[in-house]
Order: C-alpha cells, then sequence, then structure tokens
C-alpha cells in the first residue's frame, strides 16, 4: 500500500509533538512493508531533513501564501520569483519568525486554505495534484490536521482515493482567534468535514470534543491513541535526587510559567532544598522574552542555579535529560487533545503530573503510570510533586506501570496496525465499487 502524509512543516525551531507523531507513523508503515511519503506544507519539517530530500519539495510555502493572501500584486508572480520564495534559504528565514507558528492575524488565511481551489492558494493546490499524479500515485492520501481539509474534495476527485484526516488539537488553534472569525471557521470545518472519508481521533475526550464543534458523525470516528516505539527507549529508574523535568516548547501556553512557579514554591519548603528542574523544548522568536522573565525569576529567587536549560531535545538525545529527572509535566494551560511527550517519559519509565483537564486524566487513568492534580496553578502542582516525590514506592509503581502502558497500550506497532485496518476496509469498498461499475 502506498501512503501519502500531507503534514505542516514547522522548522525544526521546537519540540512540535504532531509533527513528530506524523514522522513516527510514516517511518512505523515503512518497517511494517508499506510505502510511505510525507509531504510538508508551508515550512520544512526541520532544515536538516530538508536538504536530504530534494526530491520532495515543500508545498504551499509560507512565504507564497502569505503574499498571495495578503497582497494582490503577488497573485500573478512571475514563476522566478515564487520560486526565489519558496528556496530553502527563505523557508529557514520564514521558520525563525515567531508569526510563524501564531494563530493570531491568520483568520483569513486559515479561511482561504479551508475553501481549497476556491481560495487564493489556487496554484498550489494545482501543484500538489500534479505531484500526487504524477509523481507520488498513493493509494490512500492521510491529512495530518483538519485545517488541511480544503485539499480533501479535489484529491478526492483527481486521484479517486480515499482521504484520512488526523484530529489533535485544532480547537487551540481556531479558538485563539478573532471571536468575530471562530462561528465562521467551525461552520466551514464542519461543511468540509464532508469531504474527508474517515476521521482518526488521538483520544475519546478529543472525539467527543470535534463532534461537537464539527457535527462528525459516528460512523466516520476513529479513536487510535497516540503510540511511540518502546524499543527505541532507554528504560530508567526515576533519578534518585528529586528532579523534576518539562519536555515542550517554552511557551507560556504550555505551562511553563505554572512549572518555575511550582519549582519556586516547592525548592523553599524543607526536605526539597536540592530540587532539581531540567527544562527542554526549543522555542521561536516569539518566546524569547517571556524566557528572560522566567530567567529573570529565578534569579531573583537565587533559584536559577539550579534550573539546567537543554537545548538539544532531539529523540537521540532525550535518553540523558530522561536519566536526570524523577518525573516529568507539562502542564498545558488549556490542556491538550494527548501530548506525545507524556509517551516518551513513559517509554522511558518516568512517571507523569498533569493536570486534571483535557485527554490527560485518560491517559493517566488507562496507563496508571503518573498522577493528575487539580486547579491547574503553580500551588497544586507543586502540592502533586511533593506527594509522589515523597513515596517512593508509588513512584516505582508508576514507573514501572509507565512502561508497560507504553509496550501494551500506546504501542506504535498496533497503532499503525489499527489505522492500517481502516485503510484497508476503505480500499475493498473501492475496488468492490469499481467491480460493480464494470
Amino acid at each position: 500500500m502506498k501512503i501519502t502524509y500531507i503534514v505542516p512543516g514547522f522548522g525544526g525551531s521546537f519540540y512540535c509533538g504532531n509533527c513528530l507523531r506524523d514522522s513516527a507513523f510514516s517511518r512505523a508503515l515503512k518497517t511494517q512493508g508499506h510505502n510511505s511519503v510525507t509531504l510538508p506544507l508551508y515550512l520544512p519539517h526541520s532544515i536538516e531533513e530538508f536538504a536530504h530530500q530534494t526530491d520532495v519539495p515543500v508545498f504551499y510555502g509560507a512565504v507564497n501564501i502569505y503574499l498571495k493572501q495578503n497582497f494582490k500584486l503577488f497573485r500573478k508572480m512571475p514563476r522566478w520569483l515564487y520560486d526565489f520564495f519558496n528556496s530553502p534559504f527563505i523557508l529557514k528565514f520564514a521558520a525563525s519568525k515567531s508569526g510563524s507558528t501564531r494563530a493570531e492575524g491568520l483568520e483569513e488565511m486559515t479561511i482561504s486554505m479551508l475553501k481549497g481551489d476556491e481560495g487564493y492558494q489556487q496554484e498550489e493546490l494545482d501543484q500538489l495534484i500534479y505531484f500526487l499524479k504524477h509523481h507520488e500515485k498513493p493509494d490512500v492520501v492521510h491529512l495530518s490536521n483538519a485545517l488541511l481539509m480544503g485539499l480533501a474534495a479535489k484529491i478526492r476527485k483527481e486521484l479517486n482515493v480515499p482521504v484520512f484526516c488526523t484530529l489533535q488539537d485544532e480547537d487551540v488553534w481556531i479558538n485563539a482567534m478573532s471571536e468575530a472569525y471562530k462561528p465562521k471557521l467551525w461552520q466551514l470545518m464542519s461543511e468540509k468535514a464532508g469531504d474527508i472519508d474517515a476521521f482518526i481521533a488521538v483520544s475519546s475526550y478529543f472525539k467527543n470534543i470535534m463532534q461537537d464543534y464539527m457535527h462528525i458523525p459516528d460512523e466516520k470516528m476513529h479513536i487510535i491513541p497516540l503510540g511511540v516505539d518502546p524499543e527505541a527507549y532507554t528504560v530508567q529508574q526515576p533519578a534518585n535526587a528529586f528532579a523534576v523535568g518539562y519536555l515542550s516548547r517554552l511557551h507560556w501556553e504550555n505551562g511553563l510559567e505554572i512549572v518555575v512557579d511550582a519549582f519556586i514554591k516547592l525548592k523553599a519548603r524543607p526536605g526539597f532544598e536540592k530540587l532539581k528542574l531540567i527544562l527542554t523544548g526549543g522555542k521561536t522568536a516569539d518566546d524569547n522574552q517571556f524566557i528572560h522573565q522566567q530567567h529573570k525569576k529565578l534569579k531573583r529567587n537565587q533559584f536559577y542555579h539550579d534550573v539546567e536549560f537543554i537545548d538539544d531535545f532531539r529523540t537521540a538525545v532525550l535518553p540523558d535529560f530522561f536519566s536526570k529527572i524523577s518525573l516529568l509535566s507539562v502542564p498545558v494551560i488549556k490542556g491538550e487533545a494527548f501530548g506525545l511527550y507524556l509517551l516518551e517519559a513513559m517509554a522511558s519509565g518516568i512517571p507523569v503530573v498533569q493536570p486534571d483537564i483535557s485527554a490527560f486524566p485518560e491517559i493517566v487513568a488507562t496507563s496508571g503510570g503518573g498522577a493528575v492534580y487539580a486547579p491547574n496553578t503553580a500551588e497544586a502542582l507543586a502540592d502533586k510533586w511533593a506527594e509522589v516525590l515523597l513515596n517512593e514506592t508509588q513512584l516505582k509503581a508508576m514507573s514501572l506501570n509507565a512502561r508497560k502502558a507504553v509496550e501494551e497500550t500506546y504501542n506504535l506497532k498496533s497503532s499503525t496496525e489499527k489505522l492500517l485496518v481502516i485503510y484497508q476496509s476503505f480500499l475493498n469498498a473501492n475496488d468492490s465499487i469499481k467491480t460493480l461499475s464494470l
């Protein structure tokens, strides 16, 4: 089977769980003998990957679609200028800019993308279709998220293949936009959902959320939790010295300030004087001022030298990060549909402590590999850290449960097999239709 994944690139400057998820699925499909190709949109997945994939261009180059969306002058630009704006150098520069990951101000662009060939990106869509028809010739196409549904109608029409779509955190993007646009966007997404053969939600929680927003019928919805390859992770024992880890973009929405404040509060309590905080996950230019504020706060409380900032967050170097910590927390302010960082920690035998919101209690209850707390405040988080860290027996049990859950429930191999069953059911149905039409 030949599967083409269409995935937004992000430039590689920070930990992107959704991007890592798509990359992992693509590799797992190849491991199981299928032909899987990942096509990046907007930006390269990372500059290194882009440099080695010369036969797979970046479609819907971020600079070109931004200029076309906002300036009529660029809607008929000459080919040489179009190619210049889509060059690796320009896309690398665009990836370094803060606006590339910010929803505010991109309302009209999002609407245009969802409109497909009725938006301002008709040329980009035609290029993508041509590449799929004459280069890839896939059996199925899988969209990384529902914000890409504008591609689906023309892909199905021109290629006559089923189109699938993963659901994960689209609500975060749309709900960060101007209030005036939200109803229009959700209505448009509900309409475009008709162009998708099947949706794959990453948790029961998010299935329910998106069915409410987009009115997706039950028969179109499937739940396949995220998975990782347990063999790719070194099993650790939670560090003997009290140490808390954070693995995500160093951003306020991901709860970094809650982690820092909780660390300061717990560090001041008797018995936790040697507590350490280890932070990794990268950043964008948007985050610099916020991170500087956290540095100043730590220095003011004289705890700065007990915090380690690790710049390299690649999977290959994560064993060193996990070897230093006793537990992991990423207290995302508004919660998340899943959170791949949880599986990376649990696969490494590191328990997780998360707020009692969104999909986090579902994951913790299923795995037994951590604990939840409420409300999502620094005080409550500090209390839960203290409770978990002081109970060595419980901490070890959580560690064992976490690893076992990844091996048995959140295993990438089994998740991929479930996805392949869904693909195959639609291919079989299409074959039956073709046979009947002959």
